[in-house]
């Protein structure tokens, strides 16, 4: 009877070693990639246009190493806290190769410790603040950062608009908002040479939806242009509430109005608003800018927003490092990443910096017949 048990036994270990050997073989041919974006949430608008990107690229490019790529997506909710839990799951229990993400510079950053001691690269698409990627050698990013943009944008108030005296309205409760807001700001004044040109400075946190105060006392200082970095739902209802109150001066602010949402909330009250973004479909740039602008609409029935081919730019350039680094091992792919250089993307040619940012040209834009239309094109 005991040897019988025992013959059991180990024919069971047989089976259950055969099993685990059966997937890590099939685990061995599947290359994960993380994506980490806001699928819902408050952000939500912004991470389903990079996601649409992504899985786009993950499509036309399904294989690398002679292996499948498989997308795990893992929504961050638009929460700083359900951020670094989607990172942390990404991490330790998918065991990706790499991650990408996430709309929102806020949502970038409570993953950069994780990504950092997980040591598995993460690529950002569209988060624009310089500490996303600052002191993280394993987090990179495939658009350009918020001091070029800042700058962008206050140069254009103040040559183009001819604009004095600005006023500031800012997401307080969002990093990205407030770190664009104080670039604008320093550039701004070097260009007048007045460091009274900000006459008012106006804070609402996200989710806010009557800005009526701080509208009423900007009106009352009279400004040339406001500058409104934030959210997209947030943004349309001020500019909206602006227009109302009889404020008539420009407003102005970054790439998160690039959104469908913010359209059909400001309706026509957003005609005519400019914005610094990362591509134009009417300007492609490259041979696989013009790829990614026939197979999206084929595969979307609609125009691309920026941040869409930036997502479809962060998987190829991905696949790249995998592919030159001819491995999986996440430290020689960290490595081949952060040499990446004149590497031909969607919404433009990437060469990354010593701190893993791209240097990028910046695209303004504006609305016109509730259309996001190309304007110009700035070089850093």
């Amino acid at each position: 009877m005991k040897r019988n048990l025992i013959l059991i036994l180990m024919a069971v270990l047989v089976v259950t070693a055969a099993i685990a050997g059966c997937g890590q073989k099939k685990d061995s041919d599947v290359i994960k990639i993380g994506v980490f974006e806001p699928i819902t949430g408050a952000n939500a608008a912004g991470g389903q246009l990079e996601v649409e990107g992504i899985k786009l690229a993950n499509k036309l490019y399904p294989e690398v190493l002679g292996k499948k790529v498989e997308l795990v997506i893992a929504d961050n909710k638009s929460d700083k806290v359900e951020a670094a839990t989607a990172a942390a799951r990404l991490v330790e229990k998918e065991k990706v190769t790499a991650i990408i993400g996430s709309w929102g510079s806020s949502l970038s950053m409570a993953a950069g410790d994780i990504v950092k001691k997980g040591k598995v690269p993460t690529v950002g698409a569209s988060c624009t603040n310089p500490l996303v990627t600052k002191g993280n050698e394993y987090y990179f990013r495939v658009c350009f950062i918020d001091p070029f943009q800042g700058t962008v944008m206050a140069n254009y108030a103040y040559k183009k608009l001819n604009a004095k005296k600005a006023a500031i309205v800012q997401e307080v409760s969002n990093d990205y908002a407030v770190g664009l807001a104080n670039y604008f700001t320093e550039h701004f004044k070097k260009l007048t040479g007045d460091p009274n040109c900000v006459v008012a400075v106006a804070n609402y946190n996200t989710g806010d939806q009557d800005f009526s105060a701080q509208l009423t006392n900007i009106k009352s200082k009279n400004p040339d242009v406001i500058f409104a970095p934030g959210n997209f739902t947030e943004s349309a209802l001020l500019i909206s509430q602006a227009r109302k109150l009889g404020i008539t001066c420009p407003i102005i602010g970054g790439d998160t109005w690039e959104t469908q949402e913010f359209l059909d909330i400001g309706k026509g009250a957003v005609e005519g608003v400019v914005f610094s973004t990362f591509f134009a479909s009417e300007t492609p740039i490259t041979n696989e800018s013009k790829k990614f602008l026939e197979e999206y609409r084929k595969e979307y029935n609609k125009e691309p927003a920026a941040v869409a081919a930036l997502g479809y730019d962060a998987y190829i350039l991905i696949l790249d490092a995998i592919k030159r680094a001819g491995s999986t091992d996440t430290v020689k792919i960290r490595d081949e990443i952060a040499k990446t250089t004149n590497f031909e993307g969607a919404a433009g040619f990437i060469s990354l910096d010593e701190n893993g940012d791209a240097v990028k040209d910046a695209v303004i834009k504006y609305v016109k017949d509730g259309k996001f239309t190309y304007l110009d094109t700035i070089k850093p």
